[in-house]
């Protein structure tokens, strides 16, 4: 069973035609003719896709995200990439490898919002666990805003031999977390790990002690944790700042 078999709403259908995925046909509702839905028709004519007007009380009935936005396109099954490939690729660019590991993340929009970080910090890939994680779904594609098109995503069946991995190749690989050192005084140039915790848990107990180091975020709340999205982006952007700054 294709775990992706179809891709909900406007941006996430744009760039899902610019990509690489194969379309079988867009489904389109019969009152959404204006704006963007004008761009995917001209996009899809282009690229010889089919194009199907159908009444909006369907796709409500085939959608996953609930937020269709009048579009839905039927796709091949998401490709997930080999480990060994993400390594290969990041060194084909002469660039200091830059990885996000998922540590059991399970919602499907922190999934989404963090690939849609990770495209847009330049980040090599994502790795998840094959097990007790979410996987990409129409919702995360929705949440991602058509980026996993273009974020190689790989599932492993190991996280802390994944890490292991990484490490053999220089990666320094730091865990976001409670009880580290303050994350914006912290050295995360180089080639680099950032491991996020589940959003109920945290970081594993295993996996925690095979990182190098643990970085915290500063809070002064009463609320004594972050969304695992939110925590995410704020410790990637500062990643690549740092490594910006060092160019």
């Amino acid at each position: 069973m294709e775990e992706l078999a179809s891709i909900e709403g406007r941006n996430p259908v744009i760039e899902a035609i610019k990509g690489d995925r194969e379309i079988d046909k867009i489904m389109i509702s019969n009152s959404a003719k204006e704006g963007s839905i004008k761009k995917i028709i001209g996009m899809a004519k282009d690229k010889n896709i089919v194009v199907q007007y159908v009444d909006k009380n369907k796709l409500d009935e085939i959608s996953t995200s609930h937020s269709h936005q009048g579009v839905i396109a039927q796709v091949s099954e998401y490709k997930y990439h080999e480990l060994e490939d993400l390594i290969a690729s990041a060194k084909s660019k002469d660039e200091d490898p830059f990885f996000i590991i998922l540590d059991e993340i399970t919602d499907p929009h922190n999934f989404g919002s963090i690939i849609r970080t990770a495209d847009a910090v330049g980040a090599h890939g994502v790795i998840i666990p094959k097990r007790r994680s979410v996987h990409i779904t129409p919702v995360v594609a929705k949440a991602s805003a058509g980026a996993v098109e273009y974020v190689p995503v790989c599932k492993v069946t190991n996280i802390v031999n994944t890490i292991k991995r990484l490490k053999e190749e220089g990666l320094w690989i730091a865990a976001a977390d409670m009880d580290g050192g303050t994350f914006y005084e912290q050295n995360l140039t180089g080639p680099i790990g950032v491991v996020i915790g589940s959003e109920g848990f945290g970081i594993s107990r295993l996996v925690k002690q095979n990182c190098d180091f643990i970085v915290k975020m500063p809070m002064v709340g009463n609320v004594t944790s972050l969304n695992a999205s939110v925590a995410g982006g704020i410790l990637l952007y500062e990643t690549f700042r740092q490594r910006l700054s060092k160019k």
